[in-house]
């Protein structure tokens, strides 16, 4: 049970064309909300559904619905919702039916001592998809990585933060689904306290909206982009290494002697080090202050 004098939280929905799985969704989580003892509000973004999903949410009357014109991504919902919530914590869940609500009011009691809580998906019942378990591992590696930090899920569609934390991000937050991984690294970056709780995560009700190559490759992208500004030295070693390889390869094959392709993978990867090195010692003068400060709008 939440204690009714801590803060008011606000959840926020993103929904598009997900008529098969918001309304169940909803009243699991009013079920789940109404005995915490915090004052809440839920918030769903329909963004630019074709199906059923605005007539469920005009039916809501204990909804605040933010209608898109037309579908802008699942990261843009997210953030139309960060924008419109009234409550310094801020949850957010989807609205397929893969997350339970009644994990959300623990995650926000332990909010209290954290920037961010994510509900990682490593609890006794997890769905998960083989196909896409494989990018996930390696996303999850070079993660951890460059945050020298343990990360049991990298991209959960469920967690509590701080609003403020919302917000200092959104010039670096994205459209589309890497939203989450996104999030997750430029918190561990930025020395905010993040925790992992286990919840569960049950098969989707409805269709997916992941459309697997374009949204693997957009969050490969992403991650190293995060790399290259908040964490450049790490994320230089990661691209030197196979400079050096390629280096050490071409030697061998020609016994011991450097070729003109060797010697350049060989000068382009310490090239690649110095400059991480160098981009590094200023992404640590300008550790603690905000970041859009650090990282360009785009």
């Amino acid at each position: 049970m939440c204690a009714s004098e801590r803060s008011a939280f606000s959840v926020v929905l993103p929904a598009f064309d997900e008529e098969e799985g918001l309304l169940a969704t909803l009243d699991a989580l009013r079920s789940a909300l109404k005995p915490c003892g915090r004052p809440y509000e839920i918030i769903v973004v329909n963004d630019g559904s074709t199906d059923a999903t605005p007539r469920i949410l005009e039916a809501c009357d204990d909804v605040t619905v933010v209608h898109h014109a037309e579908n802008r991504g699942y990261g843009a919902a997210l953030k139309a919702g960060i924008k419109a919530a009234r409550h310094a914590l801020v949850a957010v869940m989807d609205a397929d039916g893969t997350y339970s609500p009644a994990a959300i009011p623990a995650l926000v009691d332990r909010c209290a001592t954290a920037s961010m809580v994510v509900g990682a998906r490593i609890g006794r019942h997890v769905h998960s998809a083989p196909a896409r378990s494989v990018a996930k591992w390696c996303f999850r590696q070079f993660a951890q990585w460059i945050t020298g930090t343990p990360i049991p899920d990298l991209n959960s569609g469920l967690r509590v933060f701080q609003r403020s934390v919302g917000e200092r991000f959104l010039p670096l937050l994205p459209d589309g689904f890497s939203f989450t991984t996104t999030i997750t690294v430029a918190s561990i970056l930025e020395r905010l306290v993040v925790r992992f709780e286990p919840v569960d995560y049950m098969p989707r009700l409805g269709r997916s909206k992941v459309r697997p190559v374009r949204d693997t490759l957009r969050i490969a992208r992403q991650l190293l982009r995060l790399g290259v500004r908040l964490a450049p030295f790490r994320t230089s070693v990661v691209i030197a290494l196979p400079l050096f390889v390629v280096s050490v390869a071409a030697a061998s094959y020609h016994l011991g002697r450097l070729t003109p392709a060797g010697l350049a993978a060989l000068a382009a990867g310490i090239i690649v080090l110095a400059t991480g090195l160098a981009a590094e010692q200023r992404v640590r003068r300008r550790r603690g202050l905000a970041v859009a400060d650090v990282v360009p709008s785009q």
